[in-house]
């Protein structure tokens, strides 16, 4: 991995585990509009369809797929519009994030819906079990790069050979004043579509909760886990929808 792989961080202490879980459980109702998809992140409905169709065409035949911090199910549920003949597995801190996704989702496959509540560093997720793996806007709350790195491999190890693991999220960039000038660009974005009140929500939240990393590191880390092929589906201002391909041998 690069030397510059976790940059611009703030130290500002961030929310715990338990109090985010209690906030989306509060906002389960806001995250169900598959048409706008996430209205705070950039071109998400552009996102949704590219790793709805991206996962189909790597892997048409899926029996299998995990969705993690699965929100209300809006990735989740674009992609069983293609894949029908799959379970599925949802991962969230909340509850009522889970309940929405599942009743959502049931209505889309064919096979069982199974969920689990759990911060999806501590959660387990099996060996070769998964043939599609999802991550829309969560891996943002990782603290440390053994985090991420602990992740990164469990997710690895849980897809099954040739499966495919597929991620969207606000990422850094190294040189602070691009990241500057790419956060900047999210957020007049954000201001013209929702609105100064949204917008300064989304700022609190983002110092509160968010310590994302660059592009790179991830792309990096995919390979040292082990994904044979690393994919970059988009990327606008301080979000990218990129993926990662396990080895069939």
């Amino acid at each position: 991995m690069t030397n510059d792989s976790i940059t611009n961080n703030n130290t500002m202490k961030k929310s715990s585990v338990e109090e985010i879980r209690s906030k989306f459980d509060q906002l389960a109702d806001q995250y169900t509009n598959i048409e706008k998809g996430q209205d705070t992140a950039l071109d998400s409905p552009l996102c949704m369809e590219l790793i709805s169709k991206a996962a189909s065409i790597y892997n048409p035949n899926a029996h299998a797929i995990m969705d993690l911090g699965c929100g209300g199910g809006n990735y989740i549920v674009k992609l069983t519009a293609l894949l029908p003949n799959v379970d599925v597995t949802l991962v969230d801190l909340s509850e009522n994030m889970l309940k929405t996704a599942s009743k959502r989702v049931n209505y889309n496959i064919s096979g069982k819906v199974s969920t689990i509540q759990s911060d999806f560093r501590s959660a387990n997720f099996g060996i070769e079990k998964f043939d599609i793996i999802t991550a829309a806007t969560t891996l943002h709350h990782l603290r440390s790069k053994d985090e991420w790195i602990l992740v990164f491999d469990k997710i690895y190890k849980a897809l099954k050979p040739g499966g495919s693991f597929w991620i969207t999220d606000v990422i850094l960039h190294a040189n602070p004043r691009l990241d500057e000038l790419m956060h900047q660009g999210w957020f007049n974005t954000l201001e013209s579509n929702v609105g100064i009140e949204k917008l300064n929500w989304v700022k609190e939240q983002y110092h509160k909760e968010y310590t994302p990393v660059t592009l790179n590191f991830q792309l990096d880390l995919m390979k040292e886990v082990g994904f044979k092929e690393t994919i970059i589906l988009h990327k606008h201002f301080c979000f990218a929808t990129f993926g990662g391909i396990k080895d069939k041998n």
